[in-house]
């Protein structure tokens, strides 16, 4: 069985969520991209002030879910550039600086996508 497979989608999205939330990440929202997208189920989106930030969730996260047995298929960017993805297959996480965030601004580009729960 792959590892991405030990936990649902939606479950693994959801405990994402949760985990960024736990760490101090701002502005974080949930979208179901599942009917208008074949790359993922879900986008994670959250903000980090800070490169060191940044840094801290991302490898939290990754160490976090390898306990569970979930392990990212890539990691692309780096937080000097204001701007981290974590591909999970089904869901993909991306860390913003709030400048990088705002100029990208994922949220209306994916705006046929459901959100499902926004933490500010």
């Amino acid at each position: 069985m792959p590892e991405e497979d030990l936990l649902e989608s939606g479950d693994l999205a959801r405990t994402i969520v949760d985990l960024l939330s736990d760490r101090q990440a701002e502005d974080i929202v949930l979208l179901d991209i599942s009917k208008v997208s074949t790359i993922a189920d879900y986008f994670v989106i959250a903000t980090a002030t800070s490169t060191r930030q940044m840094d801290a969730i991302a490898d939290s996260l990754s160490e976090t879910l390898r306990q569970d047995g979930v392990r990212p298929r890539i990691r692309e960017g780096t937080a000097d550039s204001g701007w981290l993805l974590v591909d999970y297959g089904d869901v993909i996480i991306h860390l913003f600086s709030p400048e990088t965030r705002t100029f990208y601004n994922l949220e209306s580009l994916w705006n046929t996508g459901v959100q499902l729960v926004r933490i500010q």
